[in-house]
């Protein structure tokens, strides 16, 4: 069975489905009436930066996520074991992960802070999330042995924490079952095929909503971990969604897709469109069976070639913003630091990702 849909308390989340970061409750440059103009129907944002900033009782204060933010559609919230994950593996000095939670400081002259899963769940369900990751022990594929297999052992663990966590909440609350958000659980195990059977296994017994594909998503070469993703859709049954968590370049969500993923989050278009790097469509057709084709290209906006280029950002885009304005205009608002150039350049690839996520649902690419 192909999973269509999946019900939150803030609205249906249709697959497939990309998920722009706003990792501090705001996609950068851009605000929700912007996003909800170029057709985004949910975000991720992150509980280990928004512990941080603003704060919980700040975020409670404000009325939580959605009404702090003015967005009103589903928020998904990411437990920050990427995050912690990322912060120790740059520099050692700075945490710690135990089979208790984490332990970290963003900078030497920081605060410690504590996080643990039951911590995590806490977190999310304060700021009102409508779908819930657990708290996981995040490994980079090319990570010794040693280190999956403590990651899927603290991961399963941490996983049952989460559940009894969530459960607990939920029941506290009184949360009827279209009040309740959902709660999904992350596979970890790197590149060993029996460490990812043995980590989705035990999820599984335990029961989520959705499940993740856990772990840095690209291989010590920056590949794309293909084979690896195919292998553990198979793991989780098709009636589970499951979200490939990290994974925004244009090539890879369309191989995820056609590996089975319903879902898929990146910072890496907004980033890449504040940096002058736009998506366009190289035709009004879908794309290619091979998803590294040339069915796309980048426009690197701010190049000399493009000061008096009088055309379209892309002429195969259906989105006003990206025949509204010109490469030239475009170039000009970046060389002069206009901050309208950023806000622009965000609003074409959020389009572009929303139509290729259209273009998938068209093609029936699975």
């Amino acid at each position: 069975m192909t999973l269509s849909s999946l019900k939150t308390p803030h609205g249906d989340l249709h697959f497939p489905l990309f998920l722009p970061d706003a990792t501090k409750a705001v996609v950068r440059a851009v605000d929700s009436v912007d996003l909800e103009n170029c057709q985004t129907e949910a975000l991720v944002m992150n509980a280990y930066h928004l512990m941080q900033h603003p704060g919980s009782s700040t975020v409670k204060a404000l009325g939580g996520l959605h009404h702090m933010s003015g967005w009103q559609r589903p928020i998904v919230t990411d437990s920050g074991g990427f995050q912690v994950y990322s912060l120790i593996r740059q520099n050692a000095k700075l945490g710690s992960l135990s089979n208790k939670g984490a332990v970290f400081q963003t900078d030497p002259a920081a605060k410690k802070i504590k996080l643990t899963p039951e911590k995590s769940i806490q977190l999310q369900m304060a700021f009102g999330a409508d779908v819930m990751f657990c708290f996981d022990d995040c490994t980079h594929a090319a990570d010794p042995y040693e280190a999956q297999r403590e990651s899927v052992t603290r991961t399963i663990a941490w996983a049952h924490r989460c559940r009894q966590e969530f459960d607990r909440l939920v029941a506290d609350k009184k949360l009827s079952d279209n009040d309740s958000p959902l709660l999904f659980a992350v596979v970890q195990g790197g590149d060993d095929h029996d460490l990812r059977r043995e980590c989705a296994e035990a999820l599984l017994d335990i029961g989520f909503d959705g499940y993740g594909f856990g772990g840095y998503p690209l291989d010590a070469d920056g590949n794309f971990l293909t084979e690896m993703f195919g292998y553990t859709r198979e793991l989780i049954p098709d009636h589970y969604p499951l979200h490939a968590l990290g994974v925004g370049h244009p090539a890879n969500v369309v191989a995820s897709y056609q590996l089975g993923y319903q879902m898929f989050d990146s910072a890496m278009p907004t980033r890449d469109a504040r940096q002058g790097r736009l998506y366009c469509f190289n035709s009004d057709e879908g794309f290619s069976s091979d998803p590294k084709g040339d069915w796309f290209d980048y426009v690197y906006i701010t190049d000399n070639k493009y000061i008096k280029a009088d055309v379209p950002l892309c002429e195969h885009s259906a989105a006003d913003v990206s025949h509204r304005y010109s490469r030239g205009y475009l170039n000009h608002l970046f060389s002069i630091n206009e901050t309208t150039a950023l806000r622009i350049a965000t609003l074409h690839n959020l389009s572009f990702m929303n139509q290729l996520i259209a273009r998938l649902r068209a093609d029936g690419a699975v």
